[in-house]
């Protein structure tokens, strides 16, 4: 067994936001339909993807840097609107789950 291959070693990827490394299960899949970014959490999408925290500041530094039309190497513009959307809701239901075991403690 070579020194970069281990047994149990999780996958890891980089967001093309924040542009650190983080395991695959942390960071959420994106793939282009069309001229628009589309989430792909379950990772079962056909095509090329990249991968970005699912917070608003990685999306936003990766619209703000233009990572997604270079991650998937196309020209122009890409359309964010339901990655944003998705992103929006996770971070909402996150928040809430927080609230609630919080209060579940207490």
């Amino acid at each position: 067994m070579s020194g970069r291959t281990q047994a149990g070693v999780c996958p890891e990827r980089m967001c093309v936001g924040c542009r650190e490394r983080a395991v695959k299960g942390e960071l959420l899949r994106i793939v282009v339909t069309e001229d628009a970014c589309v989430p792909d959490p379950r990772g079962t999408l056909p095509g090329r993807g990249a991968y970005v925290h699912p917070v608003p500041v990685c999306l936003d530094q990766a619209v703000r840097r233009r990572a997604f039309p270079r991650a998937f190497r196309v020209p122009g513009p890409l359309d964010v609107k339901a990655l944003r959307h998705y992103v929006e809701q996770a971070q909402s239901c996150r928040s809430a789950a927080d609230t609630s075991a919080g209060q579940a403690t207490r």
